[in-house]
This record gives structure tokens, sequence and C-alpha cells, in this order.
């Protein structure tokens, strides 16, 4: 069954006598009271029907019977084949219940739509059952994009969410094989005809000439460019970001990272292609997500470098305990300055008054 297909409701015959519209309106009051002799999906299926009937009374009556059913009711019809209409229905009722939620993201009955509102749930389990789905992902790029601003989307969940769409994090071990097929994504390589080619693909051949100013890094342009070039971004779909940030220069990047989807922010930073002095600007930005600056504190080759570590030191966005560990690198001048500081937070100077008091420098 394809999943933007509409699928017709259908019932059996012993289930459909109470749905039919010249079924005598008593009957279909008593069949909203949800008393019948029937399985768990058919009744519900008939209840949702009659939520659609024509008497206020008797949509009223299937309501409230369809948002109660009792759990030996209900969990068969979450985990059963029931029509997706129903099951989005039940999902929206039971949206609070976490165990509930895990029921319905494991049937393969539901739609690509529930599984979009699945994704945007506070409940973390739902989350990666979710996002383990690479099939709806692929199909339905809209579940990225709600997993991308769900803010319980934690980062294994980001790296296997990139993994498969081909992005590995900088910092992991890479095998042989992966070298080999890493190969094409050179950083040298990707600002060549081709990555450009391929963005048009992308993007369709109506993009003109805001290809290569995502694509070639020799490209400047005016402010009235960099606005437009804005807002072709912002047309794009959660997959196509993902793309363009493995294929763009150093302004798409920079649009990227602070994207408000932590996936393509994380595939920006994540670029074969960005550099130790985009990697410091973004260590002392306050204007991107502190995922990225998570992502940037736990890469140690990035961080080898000092103005890295006194740019997260000093970034109030940076999480507290990544900023005192690297002020233990800091030299003398620069934690007098960051204890002097009104703009970081209180721990931060305390702790830089700390280690200079230990250094006997005040």
């Amino acid at each position: 069954m394809a999943q933007n297909e509409k699928v017709r409701l259908t019932l059996p015959p012993e289930a459909e006598r109470y749905v039919r519209r010249d079924a005598p309106v008593g009957v279909r009051r008593m069949a909203a009271g949800g008393a019948l002799p029937l399985g768990p999906v058919d009744l519900a299926t008939v209840l949702f029907a009659l939520v659609h009937d024509p008497d206020d009374e008797v949509k009223q009556k299937a309501r409230t019977s369809l948002e109660q059913l009792p759990d030996n009711v209900l969990d068969p019809v979450l985990s059963g084949e029931a029509h997706p209409a129903v099951l989005s229905f039940l999902g929206h009722v039971h949206k609070d219940h976490a165990e509930r939620m895990e029921r319905l993201a494991l049937n393969q009955a539901a739609d690509d739509r529930t599984f979009v509102f699945l994704a945007g749930l506070p409940h973390r389990r739902v989350v990666d059952i979710v996002a383990n789905n690479q099939q709806r992902m692929l199909r339905c790029p809209e579940i990225v994009d709600a997993l991308g601003e769900n803010p319980l989307t934690g980062r294994a969940t980001i790296d296997r969410i990139l993994s498969f769409m081909g992005i590995d994090r900088p910092d992991a071990e890479v095998s042989e094989e992966a070298e080999a097929e890493a190969a094409d994504l050179d950083p040298e390589s990707i600002t060549d005809s081709a990555a450009a080619a391929a963005l048009r693909a992308l993007l369709g051949d109506d993009t003109g000439a805001f290809a290569a100013g995502l694509i070639d890094d020799d490209v400047e342009l005016d402010p009235e460019e960099q606005g437009n070039l804005f807002a072709l971004v912002q047309k794009m779909t959660v997959m196509q970001k993902v793309k363009l940030a493995r294929l763009g220069n150093k302004e798409a990047r920079g649009l990227l990272v602070r994207d408000r989807n932590k996936i393509v922010a994380t595939a920006a930073i994540r670029s074969p292609k960005i550099t130790d002095n985009e990697i410091e600007a973004l260590a002392k930005a306050r204007n991107v997500s502190d995922e990225i600056l998570r992502v940037i504190s736990n890469n140690r080759e990035w961080t080898r470098n000092y103005q890295v570590k006194l740019g997260l030191a000093t970034n109030p966005k940076c999480p507290i305990p990544s900023a005192m560990k690297f002020l233990n690198f800091l030299q003398v001048r620069d934690l007098k300055s960051i204890m002097k500081s009104k703009d970081v937070p209180s721990a931060i100077s305390t702790h830089a008054r700390r280690l200079l008091q230990k250094k006997g420098k005040i």
C-alpha cells in the first residue's frame, strides 16, 4: 500500500450495518456507545465512522467512546491493521501516553503523516523508534524535519540519521572501505562543475546563478544576492539541506550551521570542506545552537587549536562543563580577562579566579 494513496474505510457486513446512513438513528446511537459484539479493530473503525455521522448525538457519543476505549481494546488497535485515519485519530488522543505511542510507532499500518506527528512527541523511546525507520525517512523527509526540531533527538540519534544519509562523524574511526568510498568527497574535488551540476539537479534547473553562490568558494555575493540565497535555502527540504552541507561552500555552511533543525546544523559542521578558521569562528559564535558547540567541544582535532579552546571557554552558550574543561588550558592573561568578564556565566568567571589563585597569579 503506497503511503500517499487514500485508503478506503471498509468494514465487514456485521460491522457496516451500524454505520450505514440508512441505518435507523436509534441503531447508530446504540452503536456509538461502543457496546458491540465486534473485535477491537472493527469496533474502533465503527466508532471512527460514527464520529463523522450527520447526527450530533451519534457523533458526540461515538467520539467519547473512541477516546475512552479500555486498554484491552485500545492496545490491539494501536498494534493492529487498523485504517491509517483511525490510528492517526487515536495517536492524537493518546499523545501524552508514551507506551501507547510506542505501539503506534511500531505499527507499519500507520501512515507517514502519523509518523511525522510521532517524530515531534516528547517521548525519547518513540523518537528512537521513528529514527530507526530509514525507509520511512527516505520516503517522507518531513519525518527528518520533525526529528531535527525535537529537543529529545539526541546526538546518537542524529549520528545514526546522518550516517545513513552518508555523513559520518568527523572524529569517528573510518574503515579502509569507507575511506575508499569517501575519495569522491575530497574537499578539493567538491567545488568542481560536477558538484554544481549535482546541486542544480537537487534543486532544479531554475536555481540559476545561485548554484555558483552555494558551491564555488571564489564567488562573492552582494547583500541582495545573499538575501536571495538565504530565501533559497529556506525553501529546501531537510534532505536537500543535508546534501548541500556536503556540497556547499563556506557561505552555504554559514547558513546551514545556524539552521533551527539540529540534523541540518550538525551536517553542516561535519562537512568535509569545513576549515579551521570556520571552526574558530563558530566556537565564538553566540548565534549557533549549543548542540553545535558540543560537537566542536567533543572533537579532539579541533580543540587542539588554542583559539577554539578560548572561544568555547568564553562562549556563554557553550555547556558549562565543557567550558570549564577548556579553562584549564588557557594562558594567565586570558584567565584574568575571563575572571573580570560580565559576558560569561558566573560559574566560568569563578572557576577562572580559582585557577589563577592556584597558580598564585592573584
